[in-house]
């Protein structure tokens, strides 16, 4: 991705235009990675550069906060994942009030026609826009007519004839199916962040962890999972995660992903990684005293380093 572009007012009028899709793109799964592909072919037969045009918040954290489901990647790991393939720039706009209240036909003669010059665009044939969700696909096809773009539907991406979408996703998470999680995204799912200094408390249980800020209102997944990580010398580094309020220990409701890892004594303060959840163990529990908590942790490693050598 050469290029992240932030706003209206920083959106470069191509005289060429480009090719464009509009959506969340929230975990990059299958789904996502199929348009994306789509993209990038008539990108490449137009001779036209690829863009992808997604929202910050999403529009549903910014109507309903409290509501809103819990996201699969915040906003780096999306754009870590949309790397991978061949988009040349990321249009981020800011979802607020002004946005909210934007008509649909400004929306789409500011960015689509004056901001982008967008000559294909992408999006689902449910895909709604504008002040009070006035704009839908029928009108973008209008606006294409008028302004000299073609609209085409999303193809639809099944898995077991089933569509893949991030909701599907969230609830394999919430059911501990890693194994769903992983055919949906076709990657094993991942959470990344910077270590940072904890409370020690792993440490002096025999237990030294990797404590890694989530940097999310909500997560989609929680409990105890069999891991690797990535992102060191020496990955991948299998390990055992508890992604969690550490009811045990912990006073507060922020969640945290701690990891162990197995083998592991290295100084990573500081260290941006990615940590792949592979296996659920169990979920998370409070335990009546420390002691309790540590035989369970030791039993949590041992079925982690069953898990692996079984792999």
């Amino acid at each position: 991705m050469r290029r992240i572009i932030r706003g209206f007012h920083n959106l470069p009028k191509s005289s060429s235009g480009c090719v464009a899709t509009i959506g969340n793109f929230d975990g990059v799964h299958l789904g996502h990675q199929s348009v994306l592909n789509q993209l990038a072919m008539k990108g490449d037969a137009l001779g036209l550069a690829p863009v992808v045009i997604t929202f910050e918040p999403q529009a549903n954290e910014f109507f309903a906060p409290d509501k809103a489901p819990a996201r699969l990647s915040r906003f780096r790991e999306k754009v870590e994942a949309l790397r991978c393939y061949s988009i040349q720039q990321l249009c981020v706009l800011r979802f607020n009030q002004k946005l909210a209240r934007m008509t649909a036909e400004d929306f789409i003669q500011r960015l689509l026609v004056d901001g982008l010059n967008v000559r294909y665009l992408v999006v689902g044939d449910d895909f709604r826009f504008g002040k009070d969700r006035q704009g839908d696909f029928a009108l973008l096809q209008q606006a294409g007519q008028q302004f000299g773009f073609q609209v085409v539907n999303m193809h639809t991406f099944a898995v077991d004839q089933i569509r893949v979408s991030s909701t599907r996703i969230r609830q394999a998470l919430k059911d501990g199916d890693l194994t769903l999680a992983e055919k949906l995204l076709g990657r094993p799912y991942r959470m990344s962040g910077r270590v940072a200094h904890g409370d020690k408390r792993g440490r002096t249980m025999g237990f030294p962890t990797a404590n890694i800020h989530l940097h999310r209102c909500k997560v989609p997944l929680s409990g105890v999972y069999a891991v690797q990580l990535f992102g060191i010398e020496g990955e991948p580094i299998a390990g055992v995660a508890n992604v969690g309020v550490r009811p045990t220990v912990a006073g507060d409701d922020k969640a945290l992903l701690e990891v162990h890892l197995f083998d592991f004594d290295r100084d990573i303060y500081g260290e941006h990684v990615q940590v792949h959840f592979l296996h659920k163990l169990r979920d998370e529990q409070k335990f009546s005293d420390l002691t309790e908590l540590v035989s369970q942790i030791e039993q949590d490693c041992q079925q982690a380093k069953q898990y692996f050598s079984d792999l």
